[in-house]
């Protein structure tokens, strides 16, 4: 598990190896990511766009950015949390994602940046 909070948000990431949709012989590893954004400040705030850093080793970086998370843009009330998950696909088996969301606050609609913390990605079977 991996957790971080950005003004009263926080993120934790739950990564985890999904072999059963992984094809390792065609460098095809597949990692489902768990995510979690915890309202813990006095402020209502929506979710309006994501930017991830993927890398993978051997392969280097890609950016990926996008409106929402899911094609949703939640809206987060104090106390609450919104949780969803996602798939990465690299091809070298290990790695790392980071990112940011890019929030505001609905009382002031002042913007927010919202760090997601680093996760590492390492296929089991590279392990072994």
């Amino acid at each position: 598990m991996f957790s971080t909070t950005t003004f009263d948000i926080k993120v934790t990431v739950i990564p985890e190896y999904d072999a059963k949709n992984s094809f390792p012989s065609e460098n095809r590893f597949v990692f489902r990511y768990n995510v979690t954004i915890e309202n813990l400040g006095e402020n209502p705030i929506v979710l309006l766009k994501r930017r991830w850093l993927i890398y993978d080793v051997g392969f280097g970086f890609t950016e990926v950015a996008g409106d929402g998370v899911i094609g949703l843009t939640p809206e987060i009330n104090p106390g609450e949390e919104f949780k969803y998950f996602s798939h990465v696909v690299l091809r070298s088996g290990v790695g790392s994602m980071s990112g940011m969301y890019f929030c505001k606050n609905l009382l002031n609609n002042k913007p927010l940046e919202i760090e997601i913390p680093k996760f590492n990605l390492m296929a089991e079977v590279l392990s072994n």
